[in-house]
């Protein structure tokens, strides 16, 4: 599940902070930075829940999904929970100051891509095959 890997590379990164505390990104902006990558990664998962439970689809990654859904934020992305979860591990390894934890969030897009993305995408396609192709030109994976 995309929240036990989020949690799991948010503790790497605590974990750094906490036991090799190396460099800083600077005073305050950081943690202003920091805190607006958490909140626009939770408003961004909360439309994005909103929007398949109006559909009445599942937000489980392994699951099939009843309707591929278009609307609402996900005409932005096609992913916007995932780009939620990467804004808050970002946010968090800004508002923590854990320099080193940095090269975590390039490896956490790229796990959740290889692990929860590209399986996903593959289900849909196969689902809804016109629909999905029209959506994949129509809207970007991320942003």
């Amino acid at each position: 599940m995309p929240p036990v890997w989020l949690a799991g590379f948010a503790a790497l990164a605590w974990w750094q902070k906490t036991w090799f505390p190396r460099g800083s990104f600077g005073p305050v902006w950081a943690d202003l930075l920091g805190g607006l990558l958490v909140g626009g990664g939770l408003i961004l998962l909360g439309l994005a829940i909103f929007e398949m439970r109006r559909h009445r689809t599942t937000v489980i990654p392994h699951r099939n999904a009843d309707r591929l859904v278009t609307s609402g934020i996900f005409k932005r992305s096609r992913n916007p929970i995932y780009l939620g979860d990467t804004m808050i591990l970002a946010g968090l390894i800004l508002y923590w100051d854990a320099v080193l934890a940095l090269p975590l969030v390039p490896v956490f897009v790229w796990v959740i891509e290889r692990r929860f993305i590209v399986p996903e995408e593959a289900r849909l396609r196969q689902r809804f095959t016109t629909a999905f192709a029209r959506y994949e030109r129509e809207t970007r994976r991320w942003v």
